[in-house]
């Protein structure tokens, strides 16, 4: 198992969004200010995580992103698989081709060496599986992490205006400011 820093960042991200997701969708802007994570590096986080329908962009003004599931649902191992392209929780085969690249023979200890690391890859797996990001959530706000207020969503411009707050048009030509101030 490779516990990386992209990983770190994933769980990270998704930890604030699971934190702020009730207010709406969470802009990554946001999260690379708050987290003092690059936008860049955080983009291709979240390619990755959306495509591994752990996350939903939404577009537009207000827009960002949300969880595509329930925080109970979504467990820290599902978040490493799926920003590590290698297999942070990777198999033994990994391990061994890596071993193969380096041009060391199998031997007894080598082996022995080999199951421990298994069986330790196999318990952080197993316990990273139990972690959820429900609990992770959970934890920050016992903690007393404060979130701020939402910004408010940009508002599209209208064609008109309420016509209650509406002053009279001005006239649009010389006849008809001739014939405003005639009625006056």
């Amino acid at each position: 198992m490779r516990l990386t820093t992209k990983g770190r960042f994933a769980v990270t991200a998704m930890i604030d969004i699971g934190l702020r997701q009730r207010l709406g969708p969470v802009n990554l802007a946001a999260i690379s200010q708050r987290q003092q994570i690059s936008l860049s590096y955080l983009e291709q986080l979240f390619g990755k995580l959306r495509k591994h329908n752990l996350v939903v962009s939404v577009r537009g003004p207000g827009g960002g992103y949300h969880l595509a599931r329930h925080s109970a649902d979504i467990s820290v191992a599902d978040i490493i698989a799926a920003v590590d392209e290698r297999g942070a929780l990777g198999t033994d085969a990994d391990d061994a081709n890596d071993l193969g690249e380096q041009g060391a023979s199998p031997t007894s200890l080598s082996r022995s060496t080999e199951e421990l690391w298994a069986s330790l890859n196999q318990r952080m797996l197993d316990f990273l599986r139990t972690v959820t990001l429900q609990k992770l959530v959970e934890d920050q706000v016992a903690k007393g992490v404060e979130l701020e207020a939402p910004t408010p969503a940009k508002r599209a411009i209208t064609s008109a205006a309420p016509s209650s707050l509406c002053a009279p048009a001005p006239p649009n030509s010389v006849f008809a400011l001739a014939n405003a101030m005639s009625k006056h």
